[in-house]
């Protein structure tokens, strides 16, 4: 049975090769996730239309990123984060029930 379902857009070239995602290789995980996520969201311009609707006091002559950068930042920095969390619970959880056995 093939579940695949497509992503609503082509991924973009990694030093002129054509990148893929798979989620078929069972517990494995690693920040790649992240990556996904970026592209995602600058594709669908989610950070850019929630910084439009953020006024910036600063003096545009002192800044050197703008809101839309930082939130971008934060966003994907609390994505690596959770995802680092969760493979940490799901080793712990593993290495927890095999010492029951």
């Amino acid at each position: 049975m093939n579940d695949d379902t497509p992503l609503p857009f082509d991924l973009l070239a990694v030093a002129r090769k054509k990148m893929a995602v798979a989620f078929d290789c069972g517990r494995h995980t690693s920040d790649g996730g992240v990556l996904l996520l970026a592209q995602i969201e600058r594709r669908l311009v989610i950070v850019e239309r929630l910084a439009r609707c953020i006024e910036d006091p600063r003096d545009p002559a002192c800044v050197d990123h703008t809101v839309a950068e930082m939130i971008r930042f934060h966003a994907l920095l609390i994505a690596a984060q959770a995802i680092q969390m969760a493979t940490i619970a799901t080793h712990c959880a593993t290495t927890r029930r095999s010492s029951w056995r």
